[in-house]
């Protein structure tokens, strides 16, 4: 009789334990990474990225209670009464960099070969960008504040051509490219134009 009743107290300890780390994963992941929010006092884009451990493990006792761990407008700024996290708490996901920029990209099509952007993969083939210098830019590069910045300024790249064109770049010797098509490139580059589709 008291085995079965402590099989029981363990079975309902080993669910109760499940939906706790289930919860805690799941507030953990909702609000790690880095996001760009509207600075109350300057009213300009600001880096920010939430206490996630603070945010998951607080939400044993009722809402998850969110505070900074950094801040583009640190350290100058860091006692400020970071009413930013209003934001945060209104859309979670929509202030996220990734999200920013997966929706920036969607619908968009690189460049230099003209392909549709589809699924975007986060962490093996990286789109970046590439300024009217014909500059390629990696989203490393940013900092989270000059994001709005860059998109505003900046041309999609695919990762594919990322690779291919700083290849060329790197190594021009050993690249060929077809005399008309980089005559046709160079006349866009002076233009300032958006360069043409290579084939």
């Amino acid at each position: 009789m008291l085995t079965a009743i402590f099989i029981a107290l363990a079975i309902i300890i080993l669910v109760a334990l499940f939906f706790i780390v289930r919860s805690l994963i799941n507030t953990y992941f909702e609000f790690r990474g880095k996001r760009v929010v509207i600075c109350p006092e300057t009213k300009a884009p600001a880096g920010v990225e939430v206490d996630a451990r603070h945010a998951a493990f607080s939400s044993l006792t009722g809402e998850p209670e969110l505070r900074l761990q950094e801040c583009s407008r640190w350290p100058e700024r860091a006692h400020c009464g970071q009413q930013c996290l209003k934001q945060i708490e209104a859309a979670p996901a929509a202030c996220l960099i990734r999200t920013i920029l997966t929706n920036w990209y969607e619908g968009k099509a690189c460049v230099l070969c003209g392909k549709s952007f589809g699924q975007i993969h986060w962490f093996d083939h990286k789109p970046a960008l590439m300024s009217r210098e014909w500059k390629i830019i990696e989203w490393q590069q940013i900092s989270a504040e000059k994001l709005y910045e860059v998109l505003a300024t900046h041309l999609p790249l695919c990762w594919n051509c990322s690779i291919a064109e700083g290849f060329r770049r790197a190594h021009p010797e050993l690249v060929t490219d077809r005399l008309w098509q980089e005559q046709e490139l160079q006349s866009y580059q002076h233009s300032g134009a958006h360069p043409p589709h290579r084939r």
